[in-house]
C-alpha cells in the first residue's frame, strides 16, 4: 500500500450527504459538536483533492416537502416507531437540504441529486464520471451503513474502485454502527484508507502525472 498513486485524470472526490439537516443543529448554521471532525477531515480531503486537480462531486439527498418521493417500503424500524403502512409522510426542510458551508460546491462541481440511498440510483452520476473517464471514487461523508454502503456495492457492481477515507465517514448510530462496516465489511468491495495515506496518494500521483 506504500506505493498506493492515484491518477488525478482517472479519479473523482464524492461527498456523500454532507448536508446541513445531519452536520448542523437547528438552526441550520452551527455544526454539531459530533460532525466536527468528519468535517474537518473532509475539508482537509477537498483541499487536496483540488490541489491535485481532482473534479468534486456532491451526492445530494433531495426530496419533495410533501414527501411524495420518499421511499415506502416498510421496514422494522418505521413499525417500531408506530408508522403504519401507507401513512403520510413529509420530507425535510428544503433549506436543510443543502451542502454545509465548509465544503460548498464551487464553479464547475458537479451536484448530484439523488431521491434513494445510492448515489447511483436513477441520477447521472455514472454518466458524468465516464464523460471524464473516471474509473476511481474517493468517497467520504455518510451515514457510513446506510448511504455509503449502498454507494459502495452500486460501484462494484458499475465496476468503479471506491476508497472510503476513513476518517471522513460517520454514522448517526455511533462510532461503533461506522466502524463495523469499515472493518469487517467494505474490505471485500473496496479500499480503506487513512485521509494521510490519500493526501499522499493524491500528492504521488499527482507527480507523476506532471513528469
Amino acid at each position: 500500500m506504500a506505493d498506493e498513486a492515484l491518477d488525478p485524470r482517472r479519479t473523482a472526490l464524492v461527498f456523500f450527504d454532507m448536508l446541513k439537516r445531519y452536520d448542523y443543529g437547528p438552526d441550520l448554521v452551527s455544526l454539531l459538536p459530533e460532525a466536527r471532525p468528519q468535517v474537518d477531515a473532509c475539508v482537509q480531503l477537498m483541499h487536496a483533492a483540488r490541489a491535485a486537480g481532482i473534479p468534486v462531486f456532491y451526492a445530494c439527498g433531495d426530496h419533495r416537502p410533501d414527501g411524495r418521493d420518499l421511499a415506502t417500503a416498510i421496514s422494522d424500524d418505521e413499525l417500531a416507531r408506530g408508522v403504519a403502512a401507507g401513512a403520510a409522510r413529509r420530507g425535510p426542510d428544503p433549506a436543510s437540504q443543502a451542502v454545509i458551508d465548509e465544503l460548498r460546491p464551487e464553479p464547475g462541481d458537479y451536484v448530484i441529486n439523488k431521491h434513494r440511498w445510492s448515489m447511483f440510483f436513477q441520477t447521472e452520476l455514472e454518466l458524468s464520471l465516464r464523460g471524464r473517464d473516471i474509473d476511481t471514487i474517493l468517497l467520504a461523508g455518510g451515514s457510513t451503513e446506510v448511504g455509503i454502503a449502498s454507494s459502495c456495492y452500486h460501484a462494484r457492481d458499475l465496476d468503479f474502485n471506491t476508497i472510503l477515507v476513513t476518517e471522513c465517514l460517520r454514522s448517526g448510530r455511533g462510532q461503533h454502527v461506522s466502524d463495523f462496516f469499515v472493518q469487517r465489511v467494505v474490505g471485500g468491495i473496496a479500499r480503506v484508507r487513512t485521509l494521510e495515506h490519500v493526501v499522499q496518494m493524491l500528492g504521488t500521483g499527482a507527480a507523476t502525472v506532471a513528469r
